[in-house]
């Protein structure tokens, strides 16, 4: 990818304890860059902080509390001066066919994938408006993209989040901030094992073909194709590109099963278009019904 220039700059990632989040904070480390990684307990992130004692920093950071929010962003522009980049990471995985959904865990999953985006994200527009540019990066899924039995719940937070980030990203644009929802395949982090949390609830009439499908996803961990560490690269090269795209999909499983998708709805506008189109009033030919 071409770089928009070679002025480090200055990160804020939520979730960087592990996996993704953690992988991204390095790639931006050695670049050069410096960075705000965060996690609820930072003491996780003290041997990345030591590899790094001159750029990194490392914060406490839950997005459920706002008070935690303000402390970070506050304490990011005190140590940087500035936030270029914000990659919104943190979040979770909750399995269950739709009718095992239990309220509680699935409200839950949302005040962390879409609530807590949200919060940061807005936390953080302020200061990139008044220095006249940004990066919003969101570590999104493939399930953002499509949704299949037993991750319904979790579809329906990334889709949200989607939407909302395609809407700011037309929305903040004169403003010279660019926003970038990223959509990764299977990767291998620790996301099935540690990060999936699945209902205890479980239906029989959906052990076939919600629970198996489930079981194999959690049987998938440490086997998936993608690589995090090349994956984290690709948050820089979208940091420093001058014309990063609304969306990017990681990974080849990811792009086969998305492009049969969009097989799919085209085949559906095509059959339906009668239908779609007899909605609308009729055209105005200038001539009477009567």
């Amino acid at each position: 990818m071409a770089a928009e220039n070679t002025e480090p700059k200055c990160w804020l990632i939520s979730g960087c304890s592990t996996g993704f989040g953690r992988e991204i904070a390095l790639a931006a480390l050695a670049h050069g860059d410096r960075v705000a990684v965060t996690a609820r307990n930072p003491a996780v992130l003290e041997s990345l902080c030591a590899s790094y004692p001159q750029q990194a920093l490392a914060l406490a950071l839950d997005v459920t509390r706002p008070e935690q929010i303000a402390a970070a962003v506050d304490a990011t522009v005190e140590a940087f001066g500035r936030i270029d980049v914000l990659v919104n990471n943190a979040g979770y995985g909750y399995v269950a066919a739709v009718e095992e959904g239990e309220d509680d865990a699935v409200r839950a999953l949302f005040e962390t994938n879409f609530f807590g985006a949200l919060a940061l994200t807005q936390a953080v527009l302020p200061l990139m408006r008044a220095q006249g540019g940004g990066r919003i990066i969101n570590n999104s899924s493939q399930a953002g993209l499509m949704a299949n039995p037993g991750t319904g719940y979790y579809s329906a937070s990334k889709y949200a989040l989607e939407g909302l980030m395609e809407a700011l990203s037309k929305e903040v644009a004169p403003l010279n901030i660019r926003v970038t929802s990223v959509e990764p395949g299977a990767f291998r982090t620790d996301w099935s094992g540690r990060s999936m949390h699945r209902s205890e609830r479980r239906l029989d009439d959906y052990a076939e073909h919600v629970g198996s499908r489930l079981d194999m996803i959690a049987d998938m961990d440490g086997k998936q194709p993608g690589d995090p560490v090349r994956g984290a690269q690709v948050f820089v090269d979208i940091a420093y590109h001058p014309e990063p795209p609304v969306q990017l999909l990681l990974g080849a499983g990811v792009l086969a099963s998305y492009r049969e998708k969009l097989a799919g709805v085209t085949a559906d506008l095509d059959t339906w278009q009668q239908v779609t189109l007899s909605a609308d009033y009729p055209t105005d030919t200038g001539v009477s019904d009567e």
